[in-house]
């Protein structure tokens, strides 16, 4: 049985230990389960709330080629944030005889173990919503004290401890 294993991380704050780590989980079940890995598809720094992710999708495309039965992931919210994308895609692996995988959830193939990963896939869309909910207060508080959040000054400000200062305007 032919697998490949699908990994990311989101953040480009995260390092490549993060997916060192997916695969080697995934490498290990992998090996347990009686899987020949042929494939890794890996995006870094990529967002799992949509599907516009280069690997993911040549990994999608390759599916039809029917060259792998399963696609390992770490964990379910590495294939998606969004759980109508989850779906969408993985009914549409499903149609070319490529099942999704996690290696450290256990999810049968009963109407139970679709429940469970239907719930997964949920709770990891609303953990991102949650969090961009949480990042965007943040640094709305950051602004009305006046902090610097990153990125290039306009002209008349400068960063002083990151602390958003007005420079002396000269006339252009």
């Amino acid at each position: 049985m032919n697998a490949v294993i699908y990994a990311r991380y989101s953040s480009s704050a995260q390092t490549e230990q993060s997916i060192e780590g997916q695969l080697r989980v995934c490498k290990e079940f992998a090996e347990r389960s009686g899987y020949t890995v042929i494939h890794e598809y890996i995006d870094r720094a990529m967002t799992g709330t949509n599907a516009e992710r280069p690997d993911f999708l040549q990994m999608v495309k390759d599916a039809s080629q029917k060259q792998f039965d399963y696609i390992i992931v770490y964990k379910v919210d590495r294939f998606a944030r969004n759980q109508y994308d989850s779906v969408f895609y993985k009914h549409k692996l499903s149609q070319s005889g490529v099942k999704v995988v996690s290696a450290t959830e256990a999810i049968s193939d009963t109407a139970e173990g679709r429940l469970v990963e239907g719930i997964l896939e949920i709770m990891a869309e609303m953990y991102s919503h949650d969090l961009s909910q949480k990042v965007k207060r943040g640094q709305k508080e950051s602004l009305l004290k006046g902090n610097h959040l990153g990125g290039s000054m306009l002209y008349g400000y400068k960063s002083v401890d990151k602390r958003i200062e007005i420079t002396s305007l000269k006339p252009i």
